[in-house]
């Protein structure tokens, strides 16, 4: 639901009145696998796609070792840069905390953003308990109807992306067409086993698939997956110039837009 003219997220120094529009679907996805696998990548595209079709999405980054903010958009891109760390210096967690803590973009009206800032890492601010993932979900939940998480993959030691995976209505799982995803994930699967997550939400994933690697290749590797996310050029330099929100407008990003759309549309509705 939107509270100021515009879209929930528009800044404003005059008081407005609160203005309360009811979206129909919604939910919150994790978006998790192996390092490398282009979890931030995926997550930020589903975020900008739900963004652009005007619903209020809240994008959450969990990863507390590589901060990836500073891999999004450039700073001046942001009407304010706040920390996901921040939130955890508090004993309880409110709505009007994560609010107050929410990262905006001046042209995204519809998208705001949570993780840590460029130069801090997991000792910056006190350690996240699991009472205050479970507090902040639940917050974020109240805030926006779209909720996209970009999971580390180590979750072993990141209790944040743990509670996510279990609390997520959904968990997109992206792996890489290779030996060494597909073993990462086989190590860190029995993890998740033992807190009894839902493996009926999952939706197996390949991601950055190259074109030596379509067809028997990736079912050998993968199995049956639900979405193909095909490697971009133009996304790996948007990546590298930590331009995520940045337009795909070339062919080579076609068949990814597609299946963006499509990840949207199963897990979302819209």
């Amino acid at each position: 639901m939107n509270f100021m003219k515009g879209s929930l997220f528009h800044r404003s120094t005059e008081p407005e009145e609160v203005e309360i529009i009811e979206e129909s679907g919604g939910g919150v996805l994790a978006v998790w696998g192996s390092p490398g696998c282009g979890k931030t990548v995926t997550a930020v595209k589903i975020a900008k796609h739900l963004a652009s079709q005007k619903k209020n999405v809240a994008l959450l980054l969990c990863d507390m070792t590589a901060p990836m903010m500073p891999c999004i958009c450039p700073p001046s891109e942001l009407e304010c840069d706040k920390s996901l760390g921040s939130i955890f210096a508090a004993q309880r967690i409110s709505v009007n905390l994560i609010k107050h803590n929410l990262t905006t973009h001046k042209k995204l009206s519809y998208l705001t953003m949570l993780g840590l800032r460029k130069g801090e890492n997991e000792y910056t601010y006190a350690a996240c308990t699991k009472q205050q993932a479970e507090e902040l979900i639940r917050g974020l939940r109240e805030i926006v109807p779209y909720v996209v998480i970009d999971c580390s993959s180590y979750i072993a030691n990141d209790i944040l992306s743990a509670v996510a995976l279990m609390e997520a209505d959904s968990v997109l799982r992206l792996a890489n067409a290779d030996l060494k995803s597909i073993s990462y994930l086989s190590s860190q699967l029995p993890l998740l086993r033992d807190a009894k997550w839902d493996t009926d939400k999952q939706y197996k994933t390949a991601s950055n698939v190259k074109s030596q690697q379509a067809g028997d290749h990736m079912s050998q590797a993968l199995g049956t997956v639900a979405f193909t996310l095909p490697h971009s050029a133009e996304l790996e330099g948007q990546y590298l110039a930590g331009n995520l929100l940045a337009d795909l407008s070339m062919k080579d990003s076609r068949v990814f837009r597609k299946e963006i759309e499509k990840i949207a549309r199963e897990v979302f509705g819209c």
